[in-house]
């Protein structure tokens, strides 16, 4: 392999392994805020005492995954000196205009307020204290704001101009307003609240069966966490169909690429299942639901929607020789596995939801000894949905100015790449299981009870 895709493959492991962590900051931090504010507002002494200690069980499992987004987050950007400098030098002018602000008007923002929640539980009054940790999840949320914009303009490039070989930004107001930032940032922020919420599902689950003790506190809980999720899962599922209508005029290609349409139809079919021949630009065979896809785009059971293969005509005519054709296989399949397992969580947590609010909730524990096992489904639709999102705009690093083969350093060499490639891996495997094993000991050791 040469030192190209050794560095796409390096920077698609850190960035899926970053991404483990992101989606429960952005959702847990909402989820820790709400909790304490219910807290501040219940009117029993019994009842504020075992959701202050709820609050800080939470906080604790938001710390520690805070930590292990900061630690990943943190190789993200050495990358871009390391890897790819032809990129940095090409976009650096707009690319790091919005990470200069995530780092300014969000991390710092997070990561002080984080910090004096943590130690401000005996020296502010309840209502700051709350504040706190308000303003953590207004952070955490604006840093991925933030982060999506620049990725935005790599998806669909607005506000700039090419001078003396490199982009330059011309409109910051168009950057930050790009249309494809509203579909990418509501999709990510309903995606977290959906991540956040399956995991505090999980965990409730577990407490309800092996900790006596706590049950009442987690039954609680568990009723809030399903609306909570529900909200996540609906609003994923509604931005994410908002956004793949946008793409028919923003990205044509990748919507393409979802449904492995080869031929401009109208009105064209969904796709349940295509045998891909990716050689021969068609699909030996499939089973297709007639109507669905121009519905789904259009709201409408006609409209027009272009194929791959008059895409890559236009595109050839547009920029020259070469295939710019995504991984229709692994677009197609990966589109699929989101919608299947979004669709899976939706069910598990209704059924969920009905379950805790029966009074004899002991009478259904096999189900809750289920939802522990079910933890990794979030994570599965998260990951697919961010190769889904990069991998749908090559062989572009930003569509239409740069490739990502002249993206890569010039001067790096397979071996420098494959090193560090097995080193970060690695390290995030040993961070994982030390960051897995203080989260389960936390879990598992900790009580809530009336006692002060």
């Amino acid at each position: 392999m040469d030192a190209l895709l050794l560095s796409r493959l390096q920077f698609a492991i850190t960035t899926v392994y970053h991404f483990l962590f992101v989606p429960i900051t952005l959702g847990l931090s909402i989820f820790v805020a709400l909790l304490e504010t219910w807290y501040i507002n219940c009117g029993s002494y019994e009842g504020r005492v075992k959701l202050k200690k709820l609050v800080k069980f939470f906080g604790t499992i938001f710390l520690i995954n805070f930590a292990m987004g900061v630690v990943t987050g943190i190789v993200q950007e050495f990358h871009f000196g390391m890897n790819w400098s032809e990129y940095a030098r090409f976009m650096g002018d707009i690319f790091g205009a919005p990470l200069a602000l995530e780092a300014l008007t969000a991390f710092f923002l997070e990561s002080t307020f984080l910090g004096i929640w943590m130690f401000g539980w005996d020296k502010l009054s309840e209502k700051k204290h709350c504040l706190c940790i308000w303003i953590v999840a207004f952070g955490s949320n604006l840093s991925a704001f933030w982060i999506l914009v620049a990725n935005s303009f790599m998806q669909h490039p607005v506000g700039y101009a090419v001078e003396g070989g490199r982009a330059v930004m011309t409109d910051f107001f168009a950057l930050v307003t790009n249309p494809y930032v509203l579909g990418e940032y509501s999709h990510a922020l309903f995606a977290g609240i959906s991540t956040g919420g399956f995991l505090t599902i999980a965990i409730c689950a577990w407490k309800i069966i092996n900790d006596e003790k706590s049950r009442e506190s987690f039954v609680k809980v568990l009723k809030a966490a399903t609306i909570y999720c529900m909200i996540g899962l609906f609003g994923v599922m509604g931005s994410g169909h908002f956004h793949a209508q946008r793409l028919n005029d923003l990205n044509p290609m990748k919507l393409a690429s979802f449904e492995a349409l080869w031929e401009t139809e109208d009105p064209a079919p969904f796709a349940v299942y295509a045998d891909i021949n990716r050689e021969l630009y068609r699909n030996d065979s499939e089973f297709l639901i007639p109507y669905m896809f121009s519905f789904m785009v259009h709201n409408s059971f006609s409209g027009e929607i272009k194929g791959i293969n008059d895409l890559q005509r236009e595109a050839m005519e547009k920029y020259g020789s070469g295939n710019y054709v995504p991984d229709v296989k692994g677009m197609f399949w990966s589109f699929r596995t989101m919608i299947s397992v979004g669709g899976l969580m939706l069910l598990v947590v209704i059924i969920t939801a009905v379950i805790a609010r029966l009074s004899q909730i002991k009478n259904y524990f096999c189900w809750l000894k289920i939802l522990p096992f079910l933890t990794p489904l979030p994570f599965i639709a998260n990951s697919v949905g961010w190769y889904i999102v990069e991998a749908g705009r090559q062989p572009w690093i930003v569509v239409g100015l740069q490739r990502t083969a002249q993206a890569v350093s010039p001067n790096l060499t397979p071996d420098e790449v494959f090193l560090t490639l097995i080193g970060f891996t690695a390290i995030y495997l040993v961070l994982a299981i030390f960051a897995l094993f203080a989260a389960i000991n936390f879990i598992r050791k900790t009580q809530i009870t009336e006692e002060v």
